[in-house]
């Protein structure tokens, strides 16, 4: 999942390790294409867009990006557009711009820059992994795959500051740019307290 939101990053932050499953099948209306932001108007959805659309029947790692519009180029106006009064954002433009410049063919790898670069900013120690073979369920760890938008995630979740919360009251489980954006190098020990 691109930029995954707050409540799969708390949960990577208790584990020693994270295992991306390549195999597995795209699943529609789920996070695998998309991540949410705030804006001025509320929650905004970024959808890379896919070849075939969401009617997939590919593993992950065979699931192609349609490259034929610029959506790296609408992605990256609209963060700095909803971000650039955040108080960190300039802290970590430089560095995240370059993913939206170089050109990505599969999901998966545009999935995986993005969930190491959040890795990076975080200073999160989980060893992250891939693997090509599919396992329909893992023992002893916490299977975050099928992970949708859900009230009951919130339960638990960090509040923080966030743009535009007097317009829209709080929206918890952004995408972790969210919570990095406004609280910066303070993200990570926000993201594991207990709440």
């Amino acid at each position: 999942m691109p930029f995954p939101p707050v409540s799969w990053w708390k949960a990577v932050s208790r584990a020693s390790s994270v295992i991306l499953d390549k195999a597995e099948h795209f699943e529609k209306m789920s996070y695998r294409n998309k991540y949410y932001i705030t804006g001025g108007n509320g929650m905004i959805t970024l959808s890379i867009p896919l070849e075939k659309g969401r009617e997939q029947r590919n593993p992950m790692h065979a699931v192609t990006i349609c490259n034929t519009g610029k959506w790296q180029v609408q992605h990256w106006r609209t963060l700095v557009s909803v971000y650039r009064r955040a108080p960190f954002f300039e802290h970590y433009e430089h560095s995240l711009q370059p993913l939206f410049e170089r050109h990505y063919e599969r999901l998966i790898d545009f999935n995986l820059a993005s969930i190491q670069w959040l890795q990076q900013q975080l200073k999160l120690a989980a060893a992250l992994d891939t693997t090509e073979d599919y396992q329909p369920h893992y023992e002893h760890a916490t299977d975050l795959r099928n992970m949708k938008r859900s009230k009951e995630q919130y339960d638990n979740l960090p509040v923080y500051y966030q743009l535009f919360e007097e317009r829209n009251g709080f929206i918890p489980n952004l995408s972790m740019l969210d919570l990095l954006f406004a609280e910066g190098p303070a993200a990570k020990r926000i993201l594991i307290q207990e709440n």
